[in-house]
């Protein structure tokens, strides 16, 4: 079991940048494999970035590869989706999650465990 909160979504402008961020916890977390999903009005889920339990590997969605990067710490519990160079085409609800298996995928079945998201909306 684990339980995921993502916080640092807000209102900016087409260039500016963010910091999101998702704190874990539960038994089992230093094993997982972490993603952050997005989902705008409308439209189906997408995948936005992953990271292996180890952190040695990461993956990202071809629309946010060079703008964004996903990091973990450990140490802290969290982890992180830097964004920057943000475009209105990426606002949407953005969903940290969790996959148990521990060496990420952008198959969103895969996840076991969801946060409630954060609204993230990036205004022209």
């Amino acid at each position: 079991q684990v339980q995921l909160v993502e916080s640092g979504g807000g209102l900016v402008q087409a260039g500016d940048s963010l910091r999101l961020s998702c704190a874990a916890s539960g038994r089992t977390f230093m094993r997982y494999a972490m993603g952050w999903f997005r989902q705008a009005p409308g439209k189906e889920r997408e995948f936005v970035a992953a990271i292996s339990w180890s952190g040695d590997s990461t993956y990202y969605g071809d629309s946010v590869k060079d703008r964004f990067t996903i990091s973990k710490d450990n140490a802290k519990t969290l982890v992180y989706l830097q964004m920057n160079s943000l475009k209105p085409e990426d606002t949407a609800v953005y969903y940290c999650a969790a996959d148990r298996r521990g060496w990420g995928t952008s198959a969103g079945d895969e996840y076991e465990y969801w946060g409630q998201g954060t609204q993230v909306t990036v205004s022209s």
